[in-house]
């Protein structure tokens, strides 16, 4: 099972809190008692060097000192004087002296408290400014006691002594204390522990879940870590990171959709040029082949009456003049898509070059009998290249002559906007199917194709339609309305020159 690491620093500070816990605990027991004799000796050697220099000789004269020593030292003090005489003890204060020696012979011995107080034989063996530590039991109480003993300057012996239980008790209750600390610390600082762990951990989760969705792609999860050490630094260069690969990946996608459009565009190009190839083939083969045919019956007499020649050639020569046409709105439409043809605008009045073009038609419409609908009223200035708007209405006009139905109606509108000017021109027809509608712009397409050849249309028109507006910065488009079709597209008012 893998911990996280939030986990193993919590248990790794609560391991090393146990640990010196214990370590304090074993040291207390096995050293402190040792320590504690060693310390309290040093006690009282500093009070026996002071006691020594006030002493003089004459107990009375620092019964205080010795009283304040006692009580502050939680101690016994005993003096006895070079003849064997206790002088002073400080559990019984004063103690009226007694002859224990009398001319040299022991008359009186009071009970001693210890098992081995320093008596007049003994005496001697103590030298003056030494400290001798002795161990000694009081038989009476069974009490152990740790005393110093030491020969004063005239000859006297002070003893300080302090009982040993009294030191083991203060060893014990300081072990117990240490227990208690012990446990304490254990408690509070786990949870501190804990605590810290999870402050300290919370900001390395923070730079992993970061890390995680930044491997995802996403990168918009930031690093709000304020702090200036180098978990704060680290996070910084987290969001610097995640930034610096946003801007890069978002530039990569966006060239490798470019690319992507620009294979794309190429694959319709070579598409295109393939049609293009293929309908541009197929659209001079019939004629080639009926001048071809003509051309042959002419040459080998096949038409024997002059009539019968003449119609050979009429159809000779309508056929260039097809393939003319062909190769005239071919050469047109590879100029304006090329981007070599260069538009020319000008100011001029769209009325009178609606009116000029119908006027070209006029024989055409009286000869099919169309009737024309079209309310010229005031001029309306606009701005964009004449001639080759003059194009797209004559396009227009002759799909609208070839479509038109047996109830024979031309009808040509205009929509004044803000700006620009919308030209429609409807005929009574049928219907263009829905999937027709956007591929009508597309080179050499036809809804109808064996009606197209009746009337030598090769599916051009419509293309440089296009083309021309598209230059212009304009719309254009067609739409099935009730009783026909209406092909529109838009033109700029003169206010835009500027613009333009």
């Amino acid at each position: 099972m893998n911990r996280s690491i939030r986990s193993k620093l919590f248990i790794f500070i609560t391991f090393l809190l146990i640990f010196f816990s214990a370590l304090l605990w074993i040291l207390n027991s096995v050293y402190f008692q040792q320590y504690y004799i060693n310390k309290k000796k040093n006690i009282l050697i500093q009070n026996a060097k002071k006691l020594a220099v006030m002493y003089k000789g004459n107990v009375i004269d620092i019964q205080d000192e010795l009283d304040r020593t006692a009580n502050i030292t939680g101690s016994n003090i005993d003096i006895i004087n070079k003849n064997g005489k206790l002088v002073y003890n400080s559990s019984r204060r004063m103690l009226e002296e007694k002859n224990i020696i009398d001319n040299g012979e022991l008359k009186e011995r009071p009970k001693p408290p210890l098992d081995g107080p320093p008596d007049i034989d003994t005496i001697d063996k103590y030298i003056e400014g030494e400290y001798i530590f002795e161990t000694r039991r009081d038989i009476k109480l069974k009490i152990d006691f740790l005393a110093l003993v030491t020969k004063l300057s005239n000859q006297d012996i002070l003893t300080i002594r302090v009982p040993l239980v009294s030191i083991k008790e203060s060893v014990d209750i300081a072990n117990k204390f240490v227990i208690i600390t012990g446990v304490i610390i254990i408690i509070f600082g786990s949870a501190g522990a804990y605590i810290f762990s999870r402050k300290f951990t919370k900001p390395i989760l923070e730079l992993n879940s970061i890390a995680q969705n930044m491997a995802k792609f996403d990168f918009t999860q930031k690093c709000n870590i304020s702090g200036k050490d180098e978990i704060g630094q680290l996070g910084k260069s987290v969001n610097h990171l995640s930034d610096e690969l946003y801007k890069a990946i978002t530039e990569l996608n966006i060239k490798n959709q470019k690319l992507e459009k620009d294979i794309e565009k190429e694959r319709k190009i070579d598409e295109m040029r393939k049609e293009f190839i293929s309908s541009v083939s197929h659209e001079l083969r019939t004629p080639l082949a009926l001048i071809q045919g003509y051309a042959e019956g002419l040459i080998s007499n096949v038409a024997e009456s002059e009539e019968d020649r003449k119609f050979y050639c009429d159809v000779i020569m309508d056929e260039t003049i097809k393939m003319n046409k062909l190769v005239r709105d071919l050469l047109n439409l590879s100029q304006i898509e090329s981007g070599y043809f260069q538009i020319e605008k000008s100011e001029f009045d769209l009325m009178v070059l609606i009116k000029d073009v119908l006027n070209k038609y006029k024989s055409i419409f009286v000869e099919k009998n169309i009737s024309i609908k079209f309310e010229a009223g005031e001029s309306c200035i606009v701005y964009g290249d004449r001639v080759r708007i003059e194009q797209i209405l004559i396009n227009y006009v002759n799909n609208a002559i070839n479509h038109v139905d047996e109830n024979k109606i031309i009808e040509i509108s205009k929509v004044i906007k803000e700006d620009k000017i919308k030209v429609g021109v409807f005929n009574t027809g049928k219907h263009i199917p829905k999937e027709s509608l956007e591929k009508l712009w597309d080179s050499f397409y036809k809804v109808d194709k064996a009606r197209t050849r009746a009337y030598g249309g090769y599916g051009l028109g419509l293309s440089i339609v296009k083309a021309i507006q598209e230059l212009h910065n304009n719309e254009y488009g067609v739409e099935n309305v009730q009783g026909g079709v209406n092909f529109w597209f838009e033109i700029n008012r003169r206010k835009n020159k500027i613009l333009d």
